[in-house]
């Protein structure tokens, strides 16, 4: 009646491949590559064995070193007077570069963490060999190999470089980060330094840098929630006015929008800075006019610098916000539209139950990353107030400083405090990380996906 389909061989386990496998199956298990020179797959096997070769010689004489002094991140921790017998005088010996030793130490054990990812490849490469001896199939060749990394396994070859770089600019740098964090990495140990456990997080919830952390910590939430608001619904305001009938020359009221998010955000930001300076020509021209009798502080004064930078925002962002609405819009059924019409909706009615919703639903993972993008929204504030005007009450921060702009403050201005920084770092990571989960995992396009 029906022909059974041929199975697919099945794949050995690691023990069977280790108790019935050939002597050379058995070395792969301590030395990579053996059996793929066996099975002369040449190329694969030279590659595992040369990258074994080279770990091990690299760990005698650098990894160990490097490990070792991970611990302690160097022994001698100050500067000190060591006399010279050769000369006769006393030098002066520098600390142990503490940076140094944890950016290799780490780096160790990167190496370490991709050796043994290369190790179980190998495993698993001797596992499948030895399947397919066993049951009498054809042992692919090196040009096989390498045809198929242009052919079926063609993702693996583009995601070589992708990947090499997120460990280069993402994980080693990340890594650094959160290590410093748990260290005394500061003005006092600016270059030896030791492990400190939990300091550094200590000391952002206590005394003055308590109470900035929460202070700043506040606004910076505040301004999240009020820069995408504001730009959201902004844009879409403007995307339906545009769209409107009776509305003429579409393009040109599109393009004029436009032209704000076409200048560059660093170019407009500095314009309105000065601008809006005490003597800029806002200031000027109102006093010239007898409109005012003192400059308006649109950035010198605390509550209404925050004002001015929600507002200037809403001119840098609204455009964006009205690209992506206008196609939204354009392409909203029409149908349902006209029948809430015909039932007697008007326009504000329509707006809230069609129109709204349907936009909702396409943007709300934009809106999410708008939010955290504004969570870490570092050149608006930078740019416009530097994080002013100052606060005698807070530690390194002005009135207007997010998280962001105060790791800045506190690592690269006045007095640094590199692990402190650090600390603050990882928690804007576990803020954004705990939002962007919990609001992802609501939206509509999580749950249909």
């Amino acid at each position: 009646m029906f022909k059974k389909k041929n199975k697919l061989p099945e794949e050995a386990t690691f023990r069977e491949a280790w108790n019935n496998g050939d002597v050379f199956t058995k070395l792969s298990f301590f030395v990579m590559g053996i059996s793929q020179i066996k099975n002369k797959q040449w190329l694969k096997g030279v590659s595992f064995l040369l990258i074994e070769i080279a770990f091990l010689a690299w760990f005698a004489f650098s990894g160990i070193s490097s490990l070792s002094m991970l611990s302690s991140l160097g022994i001698n921790k100050k500067t000190s007077p060591v006399f010279d017998a050769a000369q006769g005088v006393y030098v002066t010996k520098q600390p142990d570069n503490s940076l140094i030793i944890l950016l290799f130490g780490l780096l160790s054990l990167i190496v370490i963490a991709l050796l043994i990812l290369i190790y179980v490849t190998s495993l698993h490469s001797t596992k499948h060999l030895y399947s397919l001896n066993r049951d009498k199939k054809h042992i692919p060749t090196t040009k096989e190999d390498l045809a198929s990394l242009l052919d079926s396994r063609l993702y693996a070859t583009l995601m070589i470089i992708p990947l090499i770089g997120i460990f280069a600019f993402t994980v080693a740098p990340l890594l650094l980060n959160i290590t410093i964090a748990f260290t005394n990495f500061n003005q006092y140990h600016p270059i030896g330094f030791s492990w400190a456990g939990f300091q550094s997080f200590g000391q952002i919830f206590t005394g003055n840098t308590g109470n900035t952390f929460f202070h700043v910590l506040g606004w910076t939430i505040i301004w999240a929630i009020a820069a995408t608001v504001t730009t959201f619904f902004g844009g879409i305001f403007l995307a339906l006015l545009i769209e409107s009938k009776g509305v003429k020359f579409k393009g040109l009221w599109r393009t004029i929008f436009v032209i704000v998010f076409a200048v560059p955000q660093f170019v407009s930001l500095l314009m309105m800075n000065i601008f809006l300076d005490n003597e800029g020509p806002l200031n000027t021209w109102l006093q010239t006019n007898h409109w005012i009798s003192a400059p308006i502080q649109f950035l010198q004064d605390p509550m209404l610098a925050k004002f001015s930078v929600i507002f200037i925002n809403m001119w840098i962002g609204i455009p964006v916000t009205m690209l992506v609405a206008t196609a939204i819009i354009q392409n909203l059924p029409q149908d349902q539209i006209e029948a809430a019409r015909i039932d007697g909706a008007n326009i504000f009615q329509i707006f809230r139950s069609v129109t709204f919703p349907q936009i909702l639903i396409v943007m709300t993972p934009a809106l999410i990353q708008q939010f955290m993008g504004n969570i870490n929204n570092f050149n608006v504030i930078f740019l416009l107030t530097g994080g002013g005007p100052l606060n005698a009450n807070y530690y390194q921060a002005g009135s207007t400083d997010l998280l962001i702009t105060w790791l800045y403050n506190i690592t690269l201005k006045s007095v640094p405090n590199y692990n402190v920084g650090s600390a603050i770092g990882i928690i804007i990571f576990i803020i954004m990380a705990s939002i962007s989960l919990v609001a992802y995992r609501r939206t509509s396009a999580f749950k249909e996906g």
